[in-house]
């Protein structure tokens, strides 16, 4: 039976929507009633199998002792458990369920590296909307997205799941992706709640190991791997995750300085911060905590509020209360963060899920939607004419792991996804080529690691007898994803060996790679016609690419990480230090100086050179972009004001295209040394062959700021160089300066 109490919460509002006081109050309220067992209760996150199975869950639900449930089972089950809680318990405080939708729930978007290559903040909103919307109709009221790591090491394979190397891109994505999985309101009931993860700086991990150390100077923490965080904290993100990582030696789940003087203190975050999955008893293990006793102290002292499915809390806060090491205020802030989160998305109103009358699951909008994110998110990094496919091409021979692989095509972190739900590029070209050209496939390689040659004579038999050849190279989903880092980032198995017996058949060869980072191919850059990178592009990538290749969608993606030419080269990112001897170009072999003549001593690597393979930024279209009449007004500036960049885009080729002009800039000197490009603007142009269109970029000396050994934030008059253009290495620029 509920509860007077119970009864009370749901007369006080009449409706989902109330104000922050109203919240407040509710908090307030709630909080007085609770017992400390319960308050410790709602700091609690199971699965169904924590504590024995789902009896003593149930048991433990019914006692008010947990808070949240993540992968909780089907409609029916979590609205069973709803029941208990809300009906059963004392106070009748309803679960969270949280689930990693990570991109898309059954309709399957690109990975969300995939994503950030579309450089599409409005679109990639869009795909989290959707998502929302498919997993709320299953009782999912809570998300661990986005992952808004900065990654510049793609050995590391959570990659996959990030927004790539640069801290502006990903600060625009990460706001977009909050706004989409939150919609307008968290109590609408399409919404759901987001969590941005790893807080904080993940991404850096060493030599690419998942969990490894990181070690990151304040100043650089603030400037590369904070502001996407702030970005989702700005945009009115629910949760955060702490992260596994220690960080200068403080595990990420303990860390006072992130957790309770930034998060808490700077930003005035309101929300609840979660652990990763058993992330605070692992401070044992990294040597930071004796025990799950002084595990529980640091990481609740340090200001996580909830636990994932470790017990050290349930197991320990009472104690700790008792022998003063934790505060009871602690315990009371962290069930009032965690309150207060339910309440803003309507639980206590709405705390089941009805099932829909019509499903809300792979929509024709929803597809239609992941078809386009997947082509937005396909690079093409090189093309000898041979894109889009000619009229003339009448026999097209298939190979790869890749062709027609639906599961690997889902990629990373894509537990409901279904791959009878997902439209290969090998079907979805037989049904657009049908009538048109004749499709001959040969299953050659079973999957990306296998090395078995024996098909390989039949596949140049069938290659010859071809006008043209596609080749659907890559990773398995397998290979990239949490726990899964690589130490070499070539094709594995024969991949390379393909190409290499296909390219004797003496026809034009196009390589279609989908992967979850970036690998490196030096064989296949050199000597392929045409290059797409697809990433894992998801339920819809089939017809993406498809269309892509016949000429229906001109490429327009862009790279959100750069390229190295080798693992070598690692880390290699575009908006690098200068240093005081930087290479020039096509340095290579041993410099004629010694230790005493210093000739040619420069920044660089003997055998390779000192350049990537793809800067970031990079993409290529099937028509071409003409940048001119750069303009700045005015061309000195005061700081603290604005100015404008103005530039022309001219589409000088045949297509209809899309170009994602990109503008950069340099401080060139500052008392504190500054990358040699920031990217500080970006916008999407689709314009037709022969138009040309003026560009109009607002700016602040705000953008142009940054972090001194003060840890403060400031613009510095000075000198300065601006770069308009469609990649990091763009060089239409001018120089201007910032006065007092």
């Amino acid at each position: 039976m509920k509860s007077t109490i119970v009864l009370s919460l749901l007369l006080f509002v009449s409706f989902n929507i109330y104000s922050q006081d109203d919240v407040e109050k509710r908090v307030t309220d709630l909080l007085s009633k609770m017992t400390l067992k319960e308050k410790i209760g709602q700091m609690a996150q199971y699965h169904l199998w924590s504590k024995g199975g789902e009896d003593n869950i149930k048991d433990d639900i019914k006692k008010g002792l947990v808070g949240s449930l993540l992968n909780a089972g089907d409609l029916k089950t979590k609205n069973d458990l709803q029941k208990i809680a809300v009906e059963e318990s004392r106070l009748g405080i309803p679960l969270i369920y949280g689930r990693d939708v990570i991109h898309g729930y059954r309709t399957m978007f690109p990975i969300p590296l995939g994503q950030a290559a579309s450089w599409n903040p409005a679109l990639v909103q869009e795909a989290a909307r959707i998502a929302a919307v498919e997993a709320s109709s299953e009782g999912i009221k809570w998300t661990f997205a986005p992952m808004i790591d900065n990654a510049r090491d793609p050995r590391w394979g959570r990659i996959a799941e990030s927004c790539g190397e640069d801290v502006y891109l990903a600060s625009k994505l990460a706001a977009s992706m909050v706004k989409g999985f939150q919609g307008e309101n968290l109590s609408d009931a399409e919404s759901i709640a987001a969590c941005a993860k790893h807080y904080v700086g993940y991404g850096a991990a060493e030599g690419g190991r998942d969990y490894n150390t990181t070690y990151i100077p304040e100043q650089l923490l603030r400037e590369i791997y904070l502001p996407p965080f702030k970005s989702a904290v700005d945009a009115g993100v629910a949760t955060l995750m702490s992260a596994f990582n220690d960080i200068n030696g403080i595990p990420a789940s303990g860390n006072d300085f992130t957790l309770n003087k930034v998060l808490r203190g700077e930003w005035n975050f309101d929300g609840f911060v979660v652990s990763d999955w058993s992330s605070v008893t692992e401070m044992i293990t990294h040597g930071y905590a004796k025990d799950e006793y002084e595990a529980a102290m640091k990481s609740a002292n340090a200001g996580v509020d909830m636990e994932m499915v470790s017990l050290s809390y349930a197991d320990n806060l009472e104690k700790l209360i008792q022998d003063g090491l934790v505060s009871e205020e602690v315990v009371n802030t962290a069930a009032g963060n965690i309150l207060r989160i339910k309440f803003r998305c309507g639980l206590f109103e709405n705390p089941y899920t009805k099932e829909p009358k019509v499903s809300k699951l792979l929509t024709e909008n929803h597809l239609a939607a992941a078809k386009q994110l997947a082509e937005q998110s396909i690079v093409m990094l090189k093309n000898n004419t041979v894109l889009p496919l000619s009229k003339k091409v009448k026999t097209i021979a298939v190979f790869g792991p890749l062709a027609d692989s639906p599961e690997d095509q889902m990629g990373t972190w894509s537990p409901d996804g279904k791959k009878e739900n997902t439209q290969t590029p090998l079907t979805s070209l037989k049904k657009s080529l049908e009538g048109i050209a004749e499709i001959k496939y040969l299953d050659v390689l079973e999957n990306s690691r296998t090395i078995d040659k024996s098909k390989f004579e039949d596949a140049v038999k069938l290659a010859e007898l071809s006008d043209v050849i596609l080749l659907f190279l890559g990773e398995e989903a397998i290979l990239s994803g949490e726990a899964h880092s690589r130490a070499f980032l070539n094709l594995p198995g024969a991949q390379d060996d393909l190409f290499e017996t296909l390219s004797h058949a003496g026809k034009p060869i196009v390589v279609v790679i989908m992967a979850g980072r970036p690998l490196t191919f030096p064989n296949i850059s050199e000597r392929a016609d045409a290059i797409l990178y697809a990433w894992h592009p998801g339920t819809m990538g089939g017809p993406a690419i498809a269309d892509i290749l016949v000429g229906l969608t001109s490429p327009s993606g862009k790279l959100p990480v750069t390229f190295p030419r080798t693992v070598g080269q690692i880390p290699i990112y575009y908006s690098h230090k200068n240093t005081g001897r930087p290479p020039s170009e096509n340095m290579l072999g041993i410099p004629i100086g010694t230790p005493l003549d210093p000739k040619g001593f420069v920044s660089n690597y003997l055998d390779v050179d000192f350049t990537p393979a793809y800067p970031f930024g990079y993409g290529l279209s099937y028509t071409k972009f003409e940048y001119s009449n750069l303009q700045m007004f005015p061309n000195e500036v005061k700081n603290k004001s604005s100015f404008s960049v103005s530039f022309d885009l001219n589409n000088i080729g045949d297509y209809e295209a899309t170009e994602v002009v990109q503008l950069y800039v340099r401080d060139l000197y500052a008392s504190v040394t500054r990358p040699v490009k920031e990217l500080k603007r970006f916008e999407r142009v689709t314009l037709k062959p022969g138009d040309k269109k003026t560009i109009l970029f607002q700016l602040s000396t705000d953008d142009l700021s940054f972090i001194n050994n003060e840890m403060l934030r400031v613009t510095e008059p000075g000198e300065f160089k601006l770069w308009v253009g469609g990649d990091s290495d763009c060089g239409l620029g001018t120089s201007f300066f910032i006065t007092e």
